[in-house]
């Protein structure tokens, strides 16, 4: 079981660059995958997309990439040639034509800062392509490990509330057992009928009220939908969505109890039950 909040970091150096990859990961619903990238990888950022999609699925998942390029890698010097080659031309034109003493002199250039051109350096796409998702993995590891820790919690919380709720299935069906019990001790015999009804009317006007139906089916339903939850916890797959379906037919079930028979004890075991199903929802709600 893995929780769907973590955090995870990898840095790892190239030939080019450094890249800082940070990964934290938020509750949602579905899979929402937030990234901020350099404009240097948005050619590979479906690329991360598809890695962040086989290793999460489900919640909100925002990465930070960062590029920092290394000493002498990150720009180049561009000299506009053409253009100097106009200046000159065009400064030995005036020299000729108007008899200007002197030579042209290196220091010419320190003057001209307009043919000079800063650049950012070719990127080897496939080298840094690899550096990034190998450093994207990493930090995703990272992150499933700390998602698996509090997943552990998660767990533990859910198993106390799974033993609650054992314990409350077999207390219904005491109840339902005693409540059938005194159905058939207050049943009039056919020859007593006209005293029963005299000498015991109230008592049977309230058993009628209390049972309005028989609750077996339910409480088998409702053992069976813990039971079954019981194991969805223990698989390693992503079980966020199972679990509230499987809450959500618990509830049912203790709402069908309740309604067919409003029994003091029996409703007091249905108010319990949904209290420690309302507590692993909660918990449910930061499920992958």
């Amino acid at each position: 079981m893995r929780s769907m909040t973590g955090y995870g970091e990898a840095t790892a150096q190239g030939r080019q660059a450094k890249v800082v990859v940070q990964v934290r990961t938020l509750n949602h619903r579905h899979l929402d995958i937030q990234s901020r990238i350099p404009r240097e990888y948005l050619a590979i950022e479906e690329e991360i997309r598809k890695v962040i999609r086989q290793n999460i699925a489900r919640g909100r998942v925002e990465v930070f990439i960062n590029r920092a390029p290394l000493k002498g890698q990150g720009r180049t010097l561009q000299l506009d040639e053409e253009l100097l080659g106009q200046y000159v031309r065009g400064l030995n034109r005036a020299q000729r034509r108007f008899g200007f003493k002197g030579k042209l002199d290196f220091s010419l250039l320190a003057q001209l800062p307009e043919l000079f051109q800063l650049g950012q350096a070719d990127i080897k796409q496939e080298d840094e392509k690899r550096l990034v998702l190998g450093t994207l993995e990493s930090a995703l590891r990272k992150v499933q490990r700390s998602r698996e820790r509090e997943g552990y919690q998660l767990k533990s919380d859910i198993r106390l509330q799974l033993r609650h709720l054992r314990q409350i299935g077999a207390g219904l069906g005491r109840e339902a057992k005693t409540l059938a019990r005194r159905r058939l001790e207050e049943s009039p015999s056919l020859e007593g009928e006209e005293s029963f009804r005299e000498n015991h009317r109230d008592l049977s006007e309230s058993l009628s009220r209390a049972l309005k139906g028989d609750i077996n089916e339910e409480i088998v339903r409702l053992k069976s939908h813990v039971e079954e939850l019981a194991s969805l916890i223990q698989e390693r797959e992503p079980i966020g969505k199972k679990l509230d379906f499987l809450l959500q037919e618990i509830q049912r079930e203790l709402n069908t109890i309740s309604s067919k028979v409003p029994y003091l004890p029996i409703v007091r075991l249905v108010l319990s039950g949904k209290e420690k199903v309302e507590k692993i929802r909660e918990q449910a709600q930061n499920i992958e």
